[in-house]
């Protein structure tokens, strides 16, 4: 019997309640017909990162309003069949309102979660670095996996990829990876990946076959818009080009169109190789330098807010976050949340992460993390 109710139908009504009171949906239709107006009007691409920027606010707030007209929809679909269904007994009918409500219920997780996003740069894009830990040749094989991992996971959401380095092992794996994720709440979602993940396995490299514990750690960095500005002191810059190699494309190996800059107050290194251009690569490497110095930024300051509050939970590069063992048992399991699945090879190879992604933000808007 298909899994249909009022009651069910009531929950989902209260659920997108709550979501429209969150996102303050009637604000958003003002501010759609007020940006609308704006960018109607003449000169408005005079200043092209402010128009960039209006735009960029005007698809969101648009989006937000869609998505909820169509939950709304939905919900009047899904009452007009139970009705219908249980007026005439009609089995297939009353599947068909469940089919609306799962669907919906998907849905709705969905604007929850963008829902709990409060900052304006997680609902942009994202720079994920991941660089390999303690292990050796097995780290560098661990940093491959989770490189691909994250592929595949951007790939089921429907994200653009960029991939801004990929810099071979020794022998196997990578020994550095850098990504640029677009697409709508990019950063909101992967921040929840920042940390270290452990891998439990039976070495592939060991002739004894003994079981190994590998780290790798995961950087997750706002892409950051033109208009947030972040000083930096061309003096403080020492820029390095070298030879491409990797996972570039057909031409990128053959010039010195790598680029490596070092931040030399911070130390900061970045590194960018996969454009066949030297300036694409060092465009790409500022922007990742500037989310880098931000962040840095960013964590001084919350630094100078504990010491006056006292100490918080803090999301840093060294706190591990999830365990992965492929041996003496099968299972991922999120060290914050308790998510966790015997499916390895769905996440690990299918980038089915949404579960941990999702679990992470329920628990930290619930108090557990500071999200």
């Amino acid at each position: 019997m298909a899994d249909i109710s009022q009651d069910r139908i009531d929950g989902l009504k209260k659920r997108l309640a709550g979501i429209e009171d969150y996102l303050h949906i009637e604000e958003k239709r003002g501010l759609v017909a007020e940006l609308e107006r704006q960018s109607a009007a003449s000169g408005f691409w005079d200043d092209a990162a402010a128009a960039q920027d209006t735009m960029a606010r005007l698809t969101q707030a648009k989006g937000d309003v869609a998505a909820v007209e169509r939950a709304h929809a939905a919900v009047g679909d899904a009452e007009a069949a139970l009705e219908l269904g249980g007026e005439l007994g009609d089995e297939e009918t009353l599947a068909e309102a469940a089919q609306i409500c799962d669907q919906l219920d998907r849905e709705l997780d969905e604007l929850e979660l963008a829902s709990w996003f409060t900052d304006d740069l997680d609902h942009g894009d994202a720079i994920v670095n991941i660089n390999p830990g303690q292990g050796g040749l097995e780290a560098q094989d661990w940093c491959e996996m989770l490189f691909r991992m994250y592929l595949a996971y951007c790939d089921r959401r429907g994200w653009k990829v960029t991939v801004n380095d990929a810099t071979p092992g020794e022998a196997i794996g990578l020994d550095r990876a850098t990504i640029t994720v677009s697409g709508p709440n990019a950063y909101g979602m992967l921040r929840a990946e920042h940390g270290i993940h452990r891998l439990v396995r039976i070495s592939p490299t060991d002739a004894k076959k003994r079981r190994q514990t590998t780290f790798a750690g995961v950087e997750v960095l706002p892409v950051l818009p033109d208009t947030v500005e972040v000083d930096i002191d061309p003096d403080d810059l020492r820029i390095d080009v070298y030879h491409s190699h990797g996972h570039g494309g057909q031409g990128v190996n053959t010039t010195d169109s790598a680029v490596r800059i070092t931040h030399l107050p911070t130390g900061i290194v970045v590194t960018c190789q996969n454009e066949r251009s030297q300036l694409q690569n060092k465009a790409f490497a500022m922007n990742i330098l500037r989310s880098k110095l931000y962040e840095l930024e960013l964590q001084k300051r919350a630094s100078e807010i504990d010491e006056i509050r006292g100490p918080q939970s803090d999301i840093s590069w060294g706190n591990q976050i999830r365990s992965y063992v492929l041996y003496p048992y099968q299972m991922v399991k999120d060290l914050r949340t308790g998510v966790e699945t015997g499916n390895v090879d769905s996440v690990l190879k299918e980038g089915d992460l949404d579960p941990f992604v999702i679990g992470y933000h329920r628990w930290a808007i619930g108090g557990g993390e500071e999200a």
